[in-house]
């Protein structure tokens, strides 16, 4: 029989969705084979790492969004603060479909997955907060005042993807992304 070929973006899609919803420890091979739409010997050939390989791909994909979606949208030269910022909330809504999903990061950083994934989870953690520094330091905030916000943002949107899933109720980060806004307007 011959392999089956799948798109990569349907591929991570899959499997992110299953890490999000699994976590590390959760997600079995048979779980992420059959949402990536590959049957598990076509998994393992493509992965022959296993699950480490396939969170490590799903994290850089990660990583890459948030440099492509954060980082370059909140450094971009010539274009207002407050259109940066409401570019950067839109591709998080887009990120995590209006908070019906998971934090990637948490999930993976549960469990197993902190001690085999960790620096890969930091590096991704430490390029948010680089991004909103950028924004909060040409806002006019002091460094250490928009270091300290850039580590509420992600605070503020992964704490509410927690609270929205686990209360069923993604008003909390809906609140979240308005909060987020607020938190970087210099008045």
């Amino acid at each position: 029989m011959r392999p089956q070929k799948i798109d990569d973006a349907r591929l991570i899609a899959g499997l992110m969705s299953v890490l999000q919803s699994k976590g590390f420890e959760g997600a079995s091979l048979n779980d992420l084979a059959q949402a990536s739409g590959l049957q598990k010997a076509s998994l393992y050939h493509r992965f022959p790492g296993g699950k480490n390989e396939i969170a490590m791909m799903v994290l850089r994909f990660v990583y890459e969004w948030i440099k492509d979606n954060l980082y370059l949208v909140l450094t971009e030269k010539d274009v207002a603060p407050a259109t940066k910022l409401q570019r950067a909330i839109q591709h998080i809504r887009q990120l995590y479909h209006n908070g019906d999903k998971s934090c990637i990061l948490n999930a993976l950083s549960l469990d197993s997955g902190l001690v085999v994934l960790g620096d890969e989870i930091g590096k991704a953690m430490q390029l948010w907060i680089d991004a909103f520094t950028a924004l909060g330091v040409e806002e006019g905030f002091t460094t250490a005042q928009a270091k300290a916000k850039a580590r509420q943002s992600l605070i503020l949107v992964q704490g509410s993807l927690v609270l929205a899933r686990g209360l069923g109720d993604p008003s909390h980060f809906h609140k979240a992304l308005t909060d987020l806004k607020l938190l970087f307007a210099n008045e």
